[in-house]
C-alpha cells in the first residue's frame, strides 16, 4: 500500500463557512426560525436606488426604451466584505405619457433613480407590450425591475419650472422649438421678447397694438412727409 500525502490544510481553510450567520442565530428554536425566515425574506426585491449605465433611447422621437442599471447599495458577505452588484439588464423606464402625447426625457449614464422590481416575471409582457402569460415562476427578481426616474438628481440646465408665485419659466442653455400648424399665445396684458434677436418664418397677427422698440404700430408717425412717390421717413 502506497502512503498518500494529505494536502496541507491551513488555519484559513479550516474555519467554518458562517454565511449570514451569527452567534445567537441558531440559540434556540426561537432564533433559528428567525433567522430562516429573514434569509427568506433577503430575496424579496422591492425598490433599491440604482445607477443607469446605459439607455437605448437619447432624446429623440420613438417609443419608451430600455436602460441597463447597477444596484448602488453593495451586498455583504458574513464576515462584512462589500459585493458590488453586477448590472441589471433590459428593464423599462417610466415616461410621462398619455396615448401619443408624451414628455420625452429619457435617462442617461450616470443617473442615479429608483428603480421598483415587479412580483411576478414580466419578460413576455415587455416583448407584447399587452397581456401575457409568466415565464419562469419567479418573484421579486432582479431581472423584473422598473426604473422609475431620477431621485438624487444633478443641478439642470434644461428645465421647465414652476415657481412658487405661480410663474412658469422654460429654460434651454440652447434653443427652444414650437413646432405647429398655428401657435397662440393668449397674453392677457401683454407679450414681451426681451431676446436680442426673434426670427419668425410665418406671418405674424395680433389683435391689439404692437410695440417695437417703443413705436407703436397702431399709432406711430413718419418724419420727413413729402408729396407724390417719394418715401417718407422712418417712424417716429
Amino acid at each position: 500500500m502506497t502512503d498518500t500525502l494529505l494536502p496541507e490544510i491551513t488555519v484559513e481553510a479550516a474555519r467554518p463557512y458562517y454565511g449570514q450567520q451569527d452567534s445567537g442565530s441558531a440559540a434556540g428554536d426561537f432564533n433559528t426560525m428567525a433567522f430562516v425566515f429573514q434569509r427568506l425574506l433577503s430575496k424579496i426585491r422591492t425598490i433599491d436606488l440604482v445607477q443607469v449605465i446605459s439607455c437605448t433611447n437619447s432624446g429623440g422621437v420613438a417609443p419608451v426604451g430600455m436602460v441597463n442599471v447597477q444596484v448602488l447599495t453593495n451586498q455583504m458577505t458574513g464576515n462584512r466584505t462589500p459585493v458590488p452588484h453586477g448590472t441589471i439588464f433590459n428593464l423599462p423606464y417610466l415616461r410621462i405619457q398619455g396615448g401619443a402625447s408624451a414628455v420625452i426625457l429619457d435617462p442617461v449614464a450616470g443617473d442615479i433613480g429608483m428603480c421598483a422590481f415587479c412580483s411576478r416575471d414580466i419578460s413576455a409582457v415587455k416583448v407584447a407590450k399587452g397581456q401575457a402569460n409568466p415565464g419562469p415562476y419567479r418573484m421579486f427578481d432582479w431581472a423584473d425591475g422598473l426604473y422609475l426616474g431620477s431621485i438624487l438628481g444633478v443641478v439642470p440646465t434644461t428645465y421647465v419650472q414652476f415657481t412658487a408665485g405661480g410663474g412658469v419659466n422654460v429654460t434651454s442653455p440652447t434653443e427652444i422649438t414650437l413646432t405647429a400648424p398655428n401657435v397662440t399665445i393668449a397674453a392677457s396684458t401683454g407679450l414681451t421678447l426681451t431676446t436680442p434677436t426673434a426670427a419668425f418664418s410665418g406671418a405674424i397677427t395680433s389683435v391689439s397694438n404692437t410695440t417695437a422698440a417703443g413705436i407703436s404700430l397702431d399709432t406711430h408717425v413718419h418724419s420727413n412727409v413729402q408729396s407724390g412717390s417719394s418715401d417718407t421717413g422712418p417712424p417716429v
